[in-house]
């Protein structure tokens, strides 16, 4: 897509917004504390440390600008379903001009270990569909996403859509809060343009 070619920077923003933060989920109630949420629940916790709250209806999402490591960010909430996510990014990429370099991503990965973090500049999807809806409708896979292990399925024969919409247990809520803490820390990181000391910081 010619929408994201790169531009000077000081042409890349609208409103000085210079980043778009987006944390996976689903809307609800029923999802709020289960593995496929892991996304809404750090930008709850990034909402914590900077004292903003993330409740601007916009660009199908509950939405806060803040600044994050001297830049100017909008944090998202997408409230759409987790397998059309790439609707509201996709809405605030077009608004404010911004490159899909500068769209980080945060989100749960069943190939991880629960608490373990990943972060990567780019790739594919690993089956999680809301990475694939953002990366099918900007037609790229070239954005910075931390992923949060919430652990694999308990056998092959248990229904995956079941698993990630399960909630955590006590002992791993326990890893996964810290985890969220850790999440929000690499994210600052990536936004000061230090991704290589987030990846192996907390890789």
């Amino acid at each position: 897509m010619g929408l994201f070619v790169k531009k000077d920077k000081k042409e890349f923003t609208q409103n000085g917004i210079e980043w778009l933060v987006v944390g996976l989920g689903n809307p609800g109630i029923k999802y709020a504390l289960t593995r496929h949420n892991c996304g809404w629940m750090s930008i709850d916790r990034l909402a914590e440390r900077y004292h903003i709250e993330v409740n601007r209806v916009k660009f199908k999402a509950l939405c806060a600008e803040t600044e994050i490591s001297g830049k100017r960010c909008l944090v998202m909430k997408p409230t759409t379903m987790m397998n059309a996510s790439g609707e509201a990014v996709l809405e605030a990429m077009r608004f404010y001009k911004i490159p899909i370099e500068r769209v980080l991503v945060i989100c749960d990965d069943i190939s991880l270990d629960v608490g373990k973090l990943r972060i990567r500049r780019k790739g594919s999807d690993g089956g999680q569909k809301g990475l694939r809806s953002i990366i099918n409708l900007a037609g790229s896979d070239n954005f910075h996403r931390v992923k949060i292990g919430v652990g694999a399925k308990p056998h092959p024969d248990y229904d995956l859509a079941a698993w990630v919409l399960s909630s955590f247990t006590e002992a791993e809520m326990e890893k996964i809060s810290d985890a969220i803490d850790r999440a929000v820390d690499a994210a600052e990181l990536i936004i000061a343009s230090e991704t290589d000391e987030a990846m192996n910081k907390f890789n």
